[in-house]
């Protein structure tokens, strides 16, 4: 072990920013696939279509099946003012965390179409809010707001595609297994999958769903000096007992994305917890215990995501990887392109 694995500008690296996806790759199944096998030290590249054909026969796929939301809401303060709020996720079954981009104070009240409405409970120093939200004067459950979401709400694409969402995104920025409401932020590697190559897989690996509802805290980057002072963000989870089975087993996992990944590793390290909060951080320092196998993208810059992968294969590998994929013009981050790690 060294102590540069622990250092946050370990992590650094420079991007064109022409190689940042602000569209999705068409068919999905198009984009590149880096395929990394750590036994021989071997890169390969592919197209994510040829993914069978890396897969090892004795394996068991987890993919991630939630939902991304509308989570972003335009509407105005009672004084007219306009604000834009986007939906973290929810702390409890009425209190939801929220970033809103306008100043607000505690008990503002923030108005949107359909009669729905927000009022501002707390400021957190981390700089989001603690809303509840309302239709007319009923106190919302969170899942009573979804509906609305849907009518009213606009699809949360990260800040770095740095255009408006459209049509296309309402499909193309989630997974063809999405089946839970409650991300605000797509599970990436997901993304990659068409329903026919979804289903060939699946009728040839064993396979199953967990659900981690994606926060916006997976955008942020690490601010510490030394990765391991990072507050980890926390999020919902939910482990389905055919996942649980495949997880209490000895078959090798390949984990489909770095969300499914965190699920699986704090699962076995609290293993009679199959739902909850998880907030597991998992770094050089801190490798997988269960995962043998990851699919993945290509993260930012001093990302717990970039991280995550250097817990597979060390930051130095991380970063050749990367060097490689850049020089090879893939395409970067959550409408990018993949690679496998073996």
């Amino acid at each position: 072990m060294n102590n540069k694995e622990l250092l946050s500008s370990s992590y650094d690296f420079h991007l064109p920013s022409k190689l940042i996806a602000t569209h999705p790759a068409s068919p999905r199944d198009s984009a590149k696939l880096l395929v990394y096998n750590r036994t021989t030290n071997t890169i390969t590249h592919a197209n994510f279509y040829d993914l069978e054909n890396f897969i090892p026969q004795n394996c068991a796929l987890i993919f991630n099946d939630t939902k991304v939301i509308k989570a972003r809401l335009f509407g105005q303060k009672s004084s007219g003012g306009k604000i834009e709020l986007l939906i973290n996720r929810a702390l409890n079954a009425y209190d939801v965390s929220v970033y809103i981009r306008g100043k607000v104070k505690k008990e503002t009240s923030l108005f949107f179409d359909e009669n729905i409405s927000a009022k501002v409970l707390e400021l957190k120093e981390d700089g989001s809010r603690v809303v509840n939200f309302y239709a007319k004067d009923k106190k919302l459950r969170f899942e009573e707001l979804l509906p609305t979401l849907e009518k009213i709400g606009h699809v949360p694409l990260p800040p770095y595609i740095q255009r408006e969402d459209n049509k296309e995104d309402e499909n193309e920025y989630q997974s063809v297994f999405a089946m839970k409401e409650g991300a605000v932020a797509a599970p990436t590697a997901s993304l990659h999958f068409t329903p026919q190559q979804h289903e060939r897989i699946c009728k040839h690996f064993p396979h199953a769903y967990i659900t981690l509802h994606v926060g916006s805290g997976t955008f942020k980057p690490v601010e510490a000096q030394t990765i391991t002072d990072h507050p980890m963000h926390s999020e919902y989870y939910d482990i389905s007992e055919k996942a649980k089975q495949l997880l209490d087993s000895n078959i090798p996992l390949l984990s489909i994305g770095t969300t499914s990944t965190r699920t699986i590793e704090f699962y076995v390290r609290n293993p009679h917890a199959t739902k909850g909060e998880a907030n597991l951080f998992l770094h050089p320092h801190n490798k997988p215990l269960r995962v043998n196998h990851l699919l993945t993208n290509f993260h930012l810059p001093k990302s717990t995501l970039l991280m995550l992968v250097a817990s597979f294969i060390g930051v130095d590998k991380a970063q050749e990887l990367y060097k490689e994929a850049i020089k090879n013009e893939y395409r970067f981050y959550s409408y990018g392109d993949a690679m496998l790690i073996l």
